[in-house]
């Protein structure tokens, strides 16, 4: 059985086909990574820093190698996959650099009593990583990383289309002098990984995917008393209540929604504008959307014909359509969805893709409204010249994120994960080292 397979997007053509594990040998990954774990958590955490140090230094010496992967399974530009490449290193680097800081013992402040107390932050044991295909390298990082340094060992298992890089990054991993069982890739199917999720010997699950996969993952989970962190979908809003640079503002709104070809759970899918500046936005918007064609293709087959079908519903539904040509194999050019009506299925639901919508409100609380009338809750992107409504917007966003008058500016520092149906759990800065520890306390007497 080849579930696993590398299948270029660009021309449809099969590159590699890899050999799904056996349940033994599924089995013996749990076991090697339950087995691994005393060893590694026994070490200092300057010790695990260091190693993970070398991780993503790695990641970056070696990042032309491992983008020219992911170019091949999902389609990404060289550039941008190096730029997803050494982004990831970055995690990598930032946790080995702040590790000592972060697992610290934390005092407690005792009312009345006469001795001490803190927390000991230590690890907990194995963890499964089940990871997405948008960003191969950059999802292995923000799971990896602060696991490692805490003391816990990692199985990964990948998307289906991503045998390649996978196995490269698991190779980096062992260069890097992570012992064995510390970092075990596999290739399981869903039925297996079912049965990962229920072995005692697995402390915890995090997945980044759909919400179908969250809720599955989720479930199994819950009924074997097994925490998780999700990381799902995203519908997150771009909201324009003024700005002194349109142009400026368009540009950062078509790079919100197209970066990585519109395949990304935080890209600025539904532009929300305030009335005054609707016809002039939506016109520079649709020129500058509709110009940049198909400039890359879709990851899949499947990816573009699940685009297609909620293209055709959307418009079908009402919804009109700029676009600078048709879908050609999986390269689906850019587009401006407008008059996308509550009862059209396209105004609740997820588009991946390089497609974005366009709504007009009237002032700032329609505007809020409509931001939180989704599903989703994962980030948003607020645009104002009015320090004092940015804030006060923000605070009303029911969103995990909000960046205000600005796009693209994650970093390793800054947590991320959202609310509703987009999930639950936070990944990267301070928050996300704190997910799979246990924080224990410990009183000492007078």
């Amino acid at each position: 059985m080849n579930e696993y397979a590398v299948v270029d997007p660009a021309t449809g053509e099969l590159v590699r086909a890899y050999p799904t594990a056996s349940d033994a040998e599924v089995k013996a990954a749990v076991a090697s990574a339950a087995g691994a774990h005393a060893a590694w958590a026994a070490l200092s955490v300057a010790e695990r820093a260091a190693i993970v140090q070398k991780v993503g230094d790695l990641h970056i010496e070696r990042s032309g190698e491992l983008a020219a992967i992911i170019t091949r399974e999902m389609g990404k530009p060289e550039a941008d996959a190096a730029g997803e490449v050494e982004f990831s290193g970055a995690i990598f680097q930032y946790y080995a650099r702040n590790a000592e800081a972060l697992l610290a013992d934390k005092p407690i402040a005792l009312e009345d009593a006469e001795g001490s107390a803190f927390i000991r932050p230590s690890s907990v044991g194995a963890l499964l990583g089940i990871m997405p295909w948008n960003f191969p390298a950059y999802q292995v990082a923000r799971f990896a990383g602060p696991n490692l340094v805490v003391g816990n060992t990692v199985i990964l298992k990948h998307a289906p289309q991503c045998p390649e890089s996978s196995a490269f990054i698991a190779g980096l991993f062992a260069e890097a002098g992570v012992p064995e069982g510390v970092y075990v890739n596999i290739y399981a199917t869903n039925e297996q990984i079912a049965d990962v999720i229920a072995d005692p010997a697995i402390r915890g699950v995090s997945l980044t995917g759909s919400e179908r996969a969250g809720a599955a993952v989720a479930e199994i989970a819950g009924r074997n008393l097994k925490k998780v962190v999700l990381e799902l979908g995203g519908s997150d809003p771009f909201i324009l209540l003024s700005t002194d640079d349109m142009d400026a503002t368009v540009d950062a709104a078509v790079f919100a929604r197209i970066d990585n070809t519109g395949q990304a759970c935080n890209a600025a899918k539904r532009v929300i504008v305030i009335d005054g500046l609707y016809d002039e936005f939506v016109a520079k918007y649709t020129e500058k959307m509709v110009a940049a064609g198909a400039p890359t293709p879709l990851s899949s087959a499947r990816a573009t014909a699940m685009l297609t079908d909620q293209l055709d519903r959307a418009v079908a539904a009402g919804a009109s359509l700029a676009t600078s040509g048709d879908i050609n194999g999986n390269w689906v050019p850019t587009g401006v969805l407008t008059n996308v009506t509550p009862d059209n299925p396209a105004y609740r639901e997820e588009l991946f893709g390089p497609i974005g919508q366009v709504h007009r409100v009237a002032d700032e609380a329609a505007a809020i409204t409509l931001a939180n009338d989704t599903p989703y809750g994962l980030g948003s992107y607020l645009f104002t010249t009015d320090s004092e409504q940015a804030l006060r917007v923000a605070s009303a966003l029911d969103t995990g994120m909000v960046f205000i008058n600005g796009v693209g500016l994650d970093a390793p520092e800054l947590p991320f994960g959202g609310t509703k149906r987009s999930g639950f759990g936070r990944e990267l800065g301070t928050l996300g080292i704190e997910e799979f520890i246990n924080k224990k306390m410990i009183r000492i007497a007078g």
